[in-house]
């Protein structure tokens, strides 16, 4: 089977220097005193993944091995982070994709994920619990994750808080798009839109 990797940085080199402010933030969950960032990016396309703009798609029902459409945020430390993004299922003949990840680079693997199954549950990876039943083809769903490093990672679903998670101090960075979990398959595309970042 021919597979594919490719990835490429987009913007500036990831580093320290890679989140610039900009003014007038306006956080839609825990407001208060957020500045908003543009961190860089790099775009994963592994396997039979594929990415256009803020489109990812998995083409293969393969159940094994690499296979992703993501964007990779740079990496940061401390601190409190919160990313709010999108996501609109279009198809998915498979299942238990993961969606959005906050990964710990200092202990070398994911820390959390949300996933979909087909039918719509939205659930966290690591543990199982169930977040939602919002994730329904064609239905747009606003996440929401707030990463207190040292202290709690906590994700919203349309607004809602669901799920809370203890956090190691560390380095971690944040990933979206559509990923393969080890139980799961597509075909899958996952549209994404408005996708921000803030920190304090």
């Amino acid at each position: 089977m021919f597979t594919r990797l490719r990835t490429f940085t987009v913007l500036a080199a990831v580093g320290a220097s890679s989140f610039l402010a900009v003014p007038q933030a306006s956080a839609e969950v825990e407001p208060g005193g957020w500045t908003s960032v543009s961190p860089t990016f790099t775009v994963q396309e592994r396997g039979c993944g594929q990415v256009d703009g803020l489109t990812f798609t998995l083409t293969c029902s393969t159940a094994s091995g690499d296979q992703r459409a993501e964007r990779r945020y740079a990496t940061y430390t401390g601190g409190t982070r919160q990313f709010e993004g999108y996501f609109r299922i279009s198809s998915l003949s498979g299942t238990r994709i993961s969606l959005k990840q906050t990964f710990n680079e200092s202990a070398a693997g994911p820390y959390f994920m949300l996933a979909a199954e087909r039918g719509g549950r939205l659930y966290a990876v690591h543990g199982g619990d169930t977040l939602s039943n919002a994730g329904t083809v064609g239905a747009t769903v606003r996440v929401n994750t707030v990463h207190q490093v040292g202290t709690s990672h906590r994700t919203y679903i349309n607004g809602s808080l669901k799920h809370t998670y203890d956090s190691p101090g560390g380095s971690f960075y944040d990933k979206f798009g559509a990923y393969r979990t080890s139980s799961g398959n597509g075909p899958a595309t996952v549209v994404w839109s408005d996708v921000r970042f803030w920190r304090k």
